[in-house]
């Protein structure tokens, strides 16, 4: 069993061997060598030295405030796009899904609606939620296997819509636990990339939730969409096996799919990680894949295609941690 500790007073204290962190106030949970394969779509990789999951935002002010500056801090949601090398991660992990999980109509008028949704709050939910209240426009949501707080930092997207087009503004909180409010414009905001123009590393602040701005709409017309996109999503993703969606983003013009299966890559496989058969940016875990058999596979498929196409593939998931014996 990992130690587990559920704070709500108490004294700054060395609780993970990393470094210390003053829990005074705290309500949220930390959790020491937690096996990130619980909190990842691919089911694999190392564990976090700290782990914690935060009661709200105050509490992750609180936490964070209580932090060296120097801790290295990894954010994550679902763990859909993401894959923790075998040798875990360092520092502190803050884990938001179901936990920053506020979901609420701001305002409605005959113009559409203003939705807020916290940075825990999984995509699908936001689709459902907007159904209920008859505003369309966050249909396209329900194809994101992921939570609020990814979908910003990446702006995610599928079936031609992204979710920077419904954003009007979003809040974040820094290292110091300060929570703030940011407009589009205070970013750079691409294809699959999301960039503060303040500071572009990103690595200060985090998104902690999002306000949609969406239009009013019939609500049947919406189900009847999102089902379709459901159907379609099932009937062309490997959905059966783990996996964290798509693997590499699609160059201008052209989809990697296309090139990786051109390069006659699917089914290709290292150790447990396979190029699904299915989908070409699909990697999928057939059972025992190691971070390492992943992230091996991954960077044959970019070598192959950029050696057969003169294309350089660029991930879409991000790869974080340190690497295990095995794969040095």
């Amino acid at each position: 069993m990992c130690p587990v500790f559920r704070m709500s007073k108490g004294k700054s204290k060395d609780i993970s061997g990393v470094s210390e962190v003053n829990l005074y106030g705290m309500r949220g949970e930390i959790r020491i060598n937690e096996p990130m394969s619980r909190h990842t779509s691919w089911r694999t990789g190392g564990a976090a030295r700290r782990f914690y999951l935060p009661a709200d935002v105050d509490d992750m002010g609180i936490f964070l405030r209580g932090l060296p500056f120097e801790e290295p801090i990894n954010m994550i949601g679902l763990g859909s796009n993401l894959l923790v090398r075998d040798g875990g991660l360092p520092g502190t992990t803050i884990a938001l899904h179901a936990r920053l999980n506020d979901l609420q109509l701001v305002s409605r008028d005959c113009s559409g609606g203003l939705i807020y949704a916290g940075a825990g709050v999984a995509c699908a939910k936001v689709a459902r939620f907007a159904i209920k209240h008859q505003l369309i426009g966050a249909e396209f949501l329900a194809g994101i296997p992921g939570t609020v707080g990814g979908a910003l930092a990446m702006n995610a997207g599928c079936y031609g819509a992204e979710t920077w087009e419904r954003v009007e503004k979003v809040q974040v909180i820094n290292r110091n636990g300060e929570i703030a409010v940011r407009e589009p414009d205070d970013y750079l905001i691409g294809y699959r990339s999301v960039q503060s123009r303040a500071d572009l590393d990103n690595t200060s602040e985090w998104f902690t939730g999002g306000y949609f701005r969406l239009r009013p709409g019939d609500a049947s017309a919406s189900r009847e969409k999102i089902k379709q996109l459901l159907t379609y999503r099932v009937s062309s993703q490997p959905l059966n096996k783990p996996n964290a969606g798509s693997v590499f983003r699609n160059p201008p013009g052209d989809h990697a799919a296309r090139l990786i299966e051109t390069c006659g890559l699917k089914g290709k496989r290292i150790g447990g990680a396979v190029v699904s058969e299915k989908h070409a940016n699909f990697i999928v875990n057939i059972g025992g894949a190691s971070a390492a058999d992943i992230e091996t596979l991954i960077m044959l498929v970019q070598e192959t295609v950029e050696q057969k196409t003169g294309i350089t593939l660029i991930p879409e998931v991000r790869i974080i941690g340190e690497l295990g014996r095995n794969t040095q």
